[in-house]
């Protein structure tokens, strides 16, 4: 019983009959003024050049959000209605303007027959506590039960569910209106789609950047810092520290940029690291005691942007897979562009627990970064050393 009463303590159950009685103000003003049935017709007539209106589109959206769902702001409605949303930009298609005057034309029709079926019972509440009382109606449905009798206060509580019935269920339906009527239109809420799954790329894109920076400056301390105690060196202690100091650095302006992109997402990426900045890998891998032998051949410096910005941060992870994996064992690192593919292979001695090349975070993180690039990426064991081996395709 509690259940069925909770509607009506909320003030939305009431906004969303107000809205109902807003869409038949002025026609009933006209029919009262000019006493003429026919103006009902010339008012649905109205509503068809001001639904191809767009900015009615924005109109009718601020109110239905205002007063059917309570929250001009909410994008659903609050259970009844579905959780499509109610837009409020202006129509963009013929296919809108037609959804905007079906709804005006619905909400019309809907709110005469509401206003009308309220009214009446309204109406026979009153005549039925006046004849209960002793007084006789003058017409109406309770004067049809014949003279005044106390018992027809006994009618009372189906009068007021009938009422009820007719204040939720007209609200209800009308929100389910809105939301079908007001909702997106299949392109919006195809463009909504595509808007959502960019933000999961971009975010999921972020994720790979801080485990790749972070992770690459963290295992590069840890092991300069082991290195250090063990050589129990001077020398070797601050130069450790100053590896630990400018790897540091470097993770710090990528911790920033990628902070700012969270906060900026119209800043451009052109700031991150590309393939030209390659040696600062080199110089910081071979800081942390590995041996690492380079061979950087062809026109890096003409690949694209994202191409070999990717790049880098598979090269940034297959260093850290070495460092992490096996320690500061001689490393081969070999990056080449020829004709239209992009080649890094990166091998070292196989260590005596290698990684499973089906699990961890790295060597998924460098696959997926291929594949988004229509590349490819494998890693395993090959003879006696460990190879990852990466080509992307330049164009």
């Amino acid at each position: 019983m509690v259940g069925l009463l909770r509607p009506f303590g909320r003030a939305v159950t009431y906004t969303r009959l107000l809205h109902l009685f807003v869409a038949v103000v002025w026609p009933a003003v006209l029919q009262f003024v000019t006493d003429a049935w026919w103006i009902w017709a010339v008012a649905a007539a109205a509503l068809v050049p001001a639904g191809l209106v767009p900015a009615m589109r924005t109109v009718e959206g601020l109110q239905a959000r205002l007063l059917l769902t309570g929250n001009p702001h909410d994008r659903g409605g609050d259970g009844d209605g579905g959780g499509d949303g109610i837009v409020v930009t202006p129509s963009s298609t013929w296919e809108d303007r037609g959804r905007l005057v079906l709804w005006l034309e619905a909400r019309l029709l809907l709110g005469c027959v509401v206003s009308l079926v309220v009214a009446q019972l309204l109406y026979a509440v009153v005549d039925l506590v006046a004849s209960a009382a002793g007084d006789r109606p003058n017409g109406g449905v309770v004067g049809l039960l014949g003279p005044s009798q106390a018992w027809h206060i006994a009618l009372m509580p189906g009068l007021l569910t009938a009422l009820a019935a007719a204040v939720w269920g007209s609200g209800t339906l009308i929100t389910a209106l809105a939301v079908r009527l007001l909702g997106p239109s299949p392109a919006e809420r195809l463009a909504a789609l595509e808007e959502r799954t960019e933000q999961l790329l971009e975010r999921t894109r972020i994720a790979r950047e801080l485990h790749d920076s972070i992770g690459h400056a963290l295992t590069v301390a840890v092991l300069q810092a082991g290195a250090a105690r063990a050589a129990d060196d001077p020398a070797f202690t601050r130069r450790a520290l100053d590896a630990i100091e400018e790897t540091g650095r470097a993770a710090l302006e990528d911790l920033e940029r990628v902070l700012g992109v969270l906060r900026d997402s119209g800043k451009p990426a052109g700031t991150r690291p590309t393939l030209t900045d390659a040696d600062r890998l080199l110089e910081s891998a071979r800081a942390s005691g590995a041996e690492v032998d380079a061979d950087l051949t062809g026109p890096l410096e003409g690949v694209p942007g994202p191409v070999s910005r990717e790049g880098y941060r598979i090269l940034q992870e297959s260093l850290t897979n070495v460092l992490r994996h096996a320690g500061p064992v001689p490393a081969r690192v070999r990056v080449s562009v020829e004709g239209a593919t992009l080649r890094l292979d990166v091998r070292n001695p196989l260590p005596a627990d290698p990684p499973d090349p089906a699990r961890g975070s790295g060597l998924r993180g460098i696959r997926e970064r291929a594949a988004l690039l229509g590349g490819s990426a494998s890693a395993g064991p090959v003879g006696d050393d460990w190879q990852v081996h990466v080509e992307l395709p330049v164009r």
